[in-house]
């Protein structure tokens, strides 16, 4: 019988490099996530009311905009505040990220592990922050 704890679990990926943005697609749908990708932080409080997802991967370099502020404004809104946020960039470490006033649920320095990423994906959708 299947997992069905991760059946139908809805992500959200909002990351501007196209082949990171693909390669983490298919290995969500591999493990039977339901995930919708972004490439700009624009309309994204929008795709959040529509999608729900239950969790969001966002990068913190993107074109438009800065992942921590992103996340401000997600944390901010009471519809959308207790939605879980795993951050990832190429920039930063843990060592040296300053998140501001919201914390993620949890942080990926890249690249990363893609087992590193599941396991994240699963700690964080069970409860858990890194």
């Amino acid at each position: 019988m299947a997992n069905s704890s991760k059946i139908y679990k809805n992500i959200l990926v909002i990351e501007d490099n196209h082949a990171i943005l693909d390669v983490i697609t298919l290995i969500l749908q591999s493990e039977a996530y339901k995930v919708t990708g972004l490439n700009k932080s624009v309309d994204m409080m929008m795709h959040i009311e529509q999608l729900k997802p239950d969790l969001v991967i966002m990068d913190i370099m993107l074109p438009d905009g800065d992942g921590r502020e992103l996340l401000t404004q997600l944390r901010s809104e009471a519809s959308t505040a207790d939605i879980p946020v795993l951050m990832i960039s190429a920039r930063y470490t843990e060592e040296n990220i300053q998140h501001g006033a919201f914390k993620p649920n949890g942080f990926l320095a890249k690249p990363f592990d893609i087992d590193d990423l599941l396991d994240r994906i699963e700690g964080i959708l069970a409860g858990k922050v890194y």
